[in-house]
């Protein structure tokens, strides 16, 4: 099964119709599998008085509200289906993260195949709940979060997938947890995604050896959402195994905003898209044999039993007489003690493939 490739257009269209549907064009253009982008009522997500991220300082006003950021960054929901028709029309699968019930419940209308979780999310109890309660597979970001701050996540989306009345604590929940269908309903439907919730990502924090953990852990398919600059990380994610690579992409990385910076521009991603199908059938499927183009190699390039000297029919091969070389057929030279002492079965030239 191939690595499902998510451009990650999120909120890079900085408010501007045009340029959300550009970015639709440069994900398919890349041959992504699927662009996101990012659904939320900046009402039901931020207080007013909340801060900035210290990246967003950085790459924004730094005199601007959280709260007045992301009002500005707000996808209309009147485009989203003017961008689904668009995405599929362009052959790639359009989906976006909801960071709201009443967003979700939007979504929702818009039938769309999966759900990703935010990072920002994983403690989001009620959300958690709702994304299960949609009954479709669930892809779990887990930036910032606890390997024991996962399990918990994953024991809310189980009783969500199986429960429809609402817990009447958490206690209730680990209890549900404790039961096989529930963690069977979470292998069928839930992916996990490694990430480092900073933008851009230092590379001394990517610790793509955490993706091996959850998978240990929690025996789920586990991709990589990548922050950092360039390719190189995603690219050594698919090679440790990620099922899925979720990528920013951006029309220009100079542009304004919050995630540009560590975002690929069209022709990275594309590049990032073509390695990736080629590290795939580099992979291959882990079976140790003789590849089909090896077998004119196995034949030249390997060594068989010849005389070193001439031999007369009947007399004795010794360690002096009996050698190897590459001849392109005649008997392996693994057989080269067992042929020790036997007598030739014929008149042999110096050189000749016994």
């Amino acid at each position: 099964m191939s690595v499902l490739i998510i451009a990650e257009a999120g909120v890079n269209h900085n408010g501007e119709k045009d340029k959300a549907f550009a970015l639709v064009d440069a994900a398919a253009a890349a041959g992504a599998d699927a662009v996101k982008f990012q659904t939320y009522k900046t009402e039901d997500l931020a207080s007013m008085s909340v801060p900035k991220a210290d990246y967003q300082k950085r790459s924004t006003d730094s005199n601007e509200t959280q709260f007045e950021m992301l009002k500005k960054l707000e996808l209309p929901e009147s485009w989203h289906f003017e961008l689904k028709l668009y995405a599929e029309n362009k052959g790639i699968t359009f989906i976006s993260t909801a960071f709201d019930i009443k967003s979700l419940s939007f979504l929702e209308k818009l039938g769309l195949p999966f759900y990703k979780v935010p990072s920002g999310e994983i403690t989001n109890a009620p959300l958690l709940k709702a994304f299960a309660r949609t009954g479709k597979e669930i892809i779990l970001s887990t930036g910032m979060a606890t390997l024991g701050e996962v399990e918990q996540a994953l024991a809310i989306l189980a009783w969500g997938f199986l429960c429809d009345k609402e817990p009447e604590s958490l206690d209730q929940i680990w209890q549900h947890w404790s039961v096989q269908d529930a963690r069977k309903s979470i292998r069928e439907k839930v992916s996990l995604l490694h990430c480092t919730s900073q933008y851009p990502t230092p590379l001394s924090e990517v610790n793509l050896k955490a993706m091996d953990t959850l998978s240990s852990a929690f025996g789920l398919p586990v991709g990589y959402s990548d922050h950092t600059e360039g390719l190189l990380i995603p690219l050594a994610a698919v090679s440790r195994g990620a099922t899925i690579i979720e990528k920013h992409f951006t029309l220009d990385r100079q542009l304004p905003g919050p995630d540009h910076r560590a975002s690929l521009e069209p022709d990275e991603l594309k590049e990032m898209v073509t390695q990736i199908r080629s590290l795939e059938q580099a992979l291959g499927d882990g079976y140790k044999a003789p590849q089909p183009s090896e077998f004119d190699s196995r034949t030249s390039a390997r060594q068989n039993l010849v005389a070193k000297q001439d031999m007369a029919k009947g007399s004795l091969f010794t360690f002096e007489s009996l050698g190897t070389a590459r001849t392109g057929n005649g008997i392996s030279a693994l057989h080269y003690w067992d042929n020790i002492n036997t007598p030739a079965t014929k008149n042999y030239k110096a050189g000749e493939a016994l």
